[in-house]
């Protein structure tokens, strides 16, 4: 039974405290977010980057908000206009609210009260998680439907097949922490890493969290609802001012979300890493706050690396990813979890070790398949240009005037 007995018993004042400590940490992470993507992409891509506002352009990030600010916000003629005004309120509170249960430290003292460094905790915590950044997701939805265009349409209805598919994926990555855990409160996640992080025990369901949690972002390369190539901006095309600033900030608070929850399921949560747990004073006071916080930029890196150096997929090869791989893959993983789960409950002692021995195979065998099919895909567009090289050339002046290529009939 999962203890929730240190939450519940702050005063008012506290729990303001520990809101407002939250919404200015999130506020902040964009803020850095922001400009750590610019320049990371710039460093990666031999560029210079910002690096004209403020001291090496550390307030491009605060420049780009005001310059937002002080827009004109133009709303067009044909939009459904209360949705098309709350849609961009019903992308960025659920991001924020997700921040609730999550636990960023154990037991401190604050002006001389014991209490969590967590706002607070449920016995069904990660079901809320997956609950309010589902409902964020309609904000996507009703943006392209309620601007009455065809482009954002088609964002909309590209992000509705993607939280269906790819949040089937992400749940059953969370059963099989349940199932191991044997709780769904996020502070119980955090405790039954103790020993050893989920990582290791559960490789599979990390490898599918990842890609679920990306495609859940609409980062790249699976920013398919935006898609600037080919749907002008997705679903945000017709918003503008700070409108536009609310979809910009929905999605960096959505990527904290993520990397957080990331953190808090597979990464120990607050745990300070190998060797640094060695230290006995390692996970208590305020030192695990630092390593929660590492953890979460290591994911929002990983986010900017992905979208430096990969190009977007097509939707046919992202819906088949998250249907024919990732989904499979996860049903067949909780089966096994369940049953390793169930010999663990009659007694054998072992049936830890031979989960964490299953994870890695089974992760590292997950691994090589996803390796293969997008290495499929990247020979298959090297190999296109010795294709072309194959078909006869056509001379569209041989007659003195050009003519397209006449193709024979088979009948002829």
């Amino acid at each position: 039974m999962t203890d929730l007995s240190a939450f519940g018993h702050d005063p008012w004042w506290l729990i303001i405290i520990k809101a407002l400590a939250i919404f200015v940490f999130l506020v902040l992470t964009v803020l850095i977010g922001i400009l750590a993507e610019r320049r990371v992409m710039a460093w990666m891509q031999t560029r210079v980057g910002p690096n004209r506002v403020g001291p090496m352009g550390l307030l491009q990030s605060l420049a780009d908000g005001v310059k937002l600010a002080l827009k004109e916000g133009i709303i067009p003629a044909g939009v459904d206009k209360p949705i098309y005004l709350l849609a961009p309120i019903i992308s960025v509170v659920p991001a924020i609210m997700a921040y609730a249960v999550i636990p960023f430290g154990p037991e401190v003292s604050i002006f001389g009260h014991e209490t969590p460094l967590q706002l607070t905790d449920l016995s069904v915590a990660v079901l809320y998680i997956l609950a309010v950044t589902s409902v964020g997701v309609y904000g996507i939805v009703l943006a392209g439907w309620a601007s009455g265009s065809t482009y954002p349409l088609l964002g909309g209805l590209r992000s509705s097949a993607q939280v269906i598919s790819y949040e089937i994926a992400m749940g059953l990555t969370f059963a099989a922490v349940f199932l191991d855990a044997g709780t769904m409160s996020t502070s119980g996640i955090v405790a039954a890493q103790d020993d050893t992080w989920y990582i290791f025990l559960l490789l599979p369901s990390f490898v599918v969290y990842v890609f679920s949690m990306v495609g859940e972002t609409n980062r790249a390369p699976f920013d398919l609802p935006e898609a600037e190539g080919e749907l002008v901006g997705g679903f945000h095309t017709e918003y503008s001012s700070l409108r536009f600033a609310m979809f910009m900030l929905a999605e960096y608070v959505n990527m904290a979300t993520v990397s957080a929850l990331a953190a808090t399921l597979f990464l120990g949560g607050w745990h300070a890493p190998w060797p640094i747990s060695l230290w006995d004073g390692a996970n208590s006071g305020w030192f695990p706050l630092i390593w929660f916080v590492a953890k979460v930029w290591a994911f929002l890196f990983f986010f900017i690396w992905l979208r430096a150096t990969l190009p977007r997929l097509r939707y046919d090869q992202f819906m088949a990813l998250g249907w024919k791989i990732l989904i499979p893959v996860s049903l067949t993983w909780v089966m096994i979890v369940a049953t390793v789960r169930a010999i663990r409950n009659e007694g054998y002692s072992s049936a830890t070790a031979v989960l964490s021995v299953a994870g890695v195979v089974a992760g590292l065998a997950l691994i090589a398949l996803l390796w293969k099919v997008f290495r499929g895909k990247r020979d298959l567009r090297r190999a296109t240009p010795a294709l072309v090289e194959t078909i006869e050339p056509f001379d569209a002046m041989a007659g003195g005037f050009p003519v397209p290529p006449i193709k024979e009939s088979s009948d002829a």
